[in-house]
């Protein structure tokens, strides 16, 4: 049967496990298998876009609570300044970390955003990143992973489900849900550069 809503969901999962008595479990089932997608997809109905403002003379701003990773991060300044991204240990390794002045770099700790130099003023960075999709309940109904790729969501949560049920059959739905994450995957890269020749550019700091 097709489902899109949560509830149908969890009756396809009985139905595909053939038990009328996991009414209880199920909900567990999904809720794994979502935090499971939310570690292996990244498809662009998951970004969002939000801003955040700077202090003079902190060099860190919090994270968004749904963050996931980063695609891109610039300051909203005229001309706009793009950020690039350093590993933590080439970071600190630069005599900027400890400088004032506009951020050119940053880098991820815990759940801040690090930047170098250490602004000198406030700035709005403007974040594009992949978020967590609100996890499916009954008063949450739908969600990304539900709305588009409710197959990868369906063979997770019955893969989830067969230790549960103490069944070898997790290598099937293990392989029909790596087969479906790469299809999904490789379906949004080309929907998103599609027609469009892919070029090289260089910054150059």
């Amino acid at each position: 049967m097709a489902f899109t809503s949560y509830s149908e969901l969890k009756t396809t999962i009985a139905n595909y496990l053939a038990r009328s008595d996991l009414t209880s479990v199920i909900p567990d089932f999904i809720r794994l298998a979502e935090e499971r997608l939310r570690r292996d997809l990244r498809i662009r109905q998951m970004l969002v876009v939000a801003t955040a403002n700077t202090t003079a003379g902190d060099s860190t701003v919090g994270l968004p609570t749904d963050f996931l990773e980063m695609r891109d991060i610039h300051l909203n300044t005229t001309p706009i300044t793009s950020l690039a991204y350093e590993a933590p240990n080439a970071f600190y390794a630069s005599t900027r970390a400890t400088e004032a002045g506009l951020p050119k770099t940053y880098t991820v700790l815990a759940s801040e955003l690090q930047f170098s130099p250490i602004p000198d003023a406030v700035y709005t960075a403007q974040m594009l990143y992949y978020a967590k999709p609100t996890l499916l309940s009954d008063s949450n109904t739908s969600n990304v992973f539900l709305a588009n790729c409710p197959d990868a969501l369906l063979y997770a949560s019955l893969a989830e489900a067969e230790p549960y049920l103490m069944n070898d059959a997790r290598l099937l739905w293990a392989s029909l849900y790596d087969r479906a994450i790469a299809s999904i995957s490789t379906a949004d890269q080309s929907s998103e550069y599609s027609g469009q020749p892919m070029a090289m550019s260089y910054n150059v700091r």
